[in-house]
């Protein structure tokens, strides 16, 4: 334990550990993450905060990642714990759940049916039962809708690290059926080096997932946060990646967020900052000419529950399209 969660520890064994007791004693779990730290101060807001999530999906996987930390524990799999979680994620794609959870078993993964309360829609979960142990190995979780056929993805790199991903990628999964939602289980600083950084690792199970879905058609959508000096002319940069299959969903999403009066860089017509060329996800699905898109939402977007919900909606109508294609 570190000078700055030993306190946190003790205030929680003394019981008296509030919200802001928290933020003065480990500034550490207090900061935005990797993408925002050091960012300059956000745009004025006009809506209420993002920082109370909803009952029902969102409230599930925030709870989820709220322990997300930089000095938080992350093991790498083995080709066969990856190959394992994706096969068991697959068969329960193809409706043989029962399968799926003995397969999932043997890497120590368990399924559950969760409700969303705003929606009614239903999702199998996947999660890793280590989650809870005194030494989480931080493969992550999968979220897959049973109320209709799997579409599309939305993908969660960067949980915590790009600040308020994990709520944009839980509401879009609730407000659009046929979604299927992977979210990484750590830190993007979590382990050695940058093992937990999964957006540039081919060695995680969250990308052996992804390229499961990738492998069977589905397009894939990548939620990222970006500080505000990452590009300052702009409040979104949205990207296809190193592939052009999402172009025309690209350009609906980006007239779609100008229309709500945000400045969006388009990668595939101009140059633009972290337009996520490096992403193996994105070239994965390149490489199978699936569509793919990379989005990196200024702070500002993220921060502020009407401007978040907003920017979901656009989202949600690009999932529109990949559902009217299947």
């Amino acid at each position: 334990m570190n000078s700055h969660t030993r306190p946190v520890a003790i205030a929680k064994k003394l019981g008296i550990l509030t919200a802001a007791t928290a933020c003065v004693l480990s500034l550490t779990q207090c900061s935005g993450g990797s993408s925002d730290q050091g960012r300059a101060p956000s745009r004025e807001h006009r809506g209420p905060s993002a920082t109370t999530p909803r009952p029902g999906l969102e409230r599930e996987i925030t709870t989820y990642t709220a322990d997300f930390g930089e000095d938080t524990g992350y093991r790498r799999p083995s080709r066969t714990d990856r190959g394992t979680v994706a096969a068991g994620v697959g068969l329960l794609l193809d409706g043989r759940r029962d399968e799926a959870e003995r397969r999932l078993a043997d890497v120590d993964f368990a399924v559950r049916t969760v409700t969303d309360e705003a929606t009614g829609r239903r999702y199998a979960e996947i999660a890793d039962r280590a989650e809870r142990g005194a030494a989480p190995r931080g493969w992550g979780r999968v979220y897959v809708g049973l109320d209709s056929p799997a579409r599309w993805s939305v993908q969660v790199p960067h949980p915590v690290a790009d600040q308020y991903t994990e709520r944009l990628g839980a509401q879009l999964l609730s407000h659009a059926p046929g979604g299927v939602l992977v979210i990484a289980g750590a830190h993007r600083k979590a382990g050695r080096g940058d093992e937990a950084d999964v957006a540039h690792r081919r060695d995680s199970v969250f990308h052996a997932v992804c390229a499961e879905l990738v492998r069977r058609g589905l397009p894939g959508v990548q939620l990222h946060g970006m500080a505000d000096d990452s590009a300052p002319d702009h409040d979104v940069v949205a990207s296809t990646g190193r592939g052009r299959e999402a172009v025309t969903e690209g350009r609906a999403l980006a007239d779609d967020l100008g229309k709500r009066g945000y400045d969006v860089c388009r990668a595939w017509a101009r140059s633009c900052p972290l337009a996520g060329r490096t992403n193996v996800q994105g070239r994965a699905a390149t490489a199978r000419d699936v569509p793919f898109l990379h989005v990196e939402f200024g702070p500002r977007l993220r921060e502020d529950r009407d401007r978040a919900e907003g920017a979901v909606q656009a989202l949600a109508d690009v999932t529109r399209t990949w559902r009217r294609g299947a």
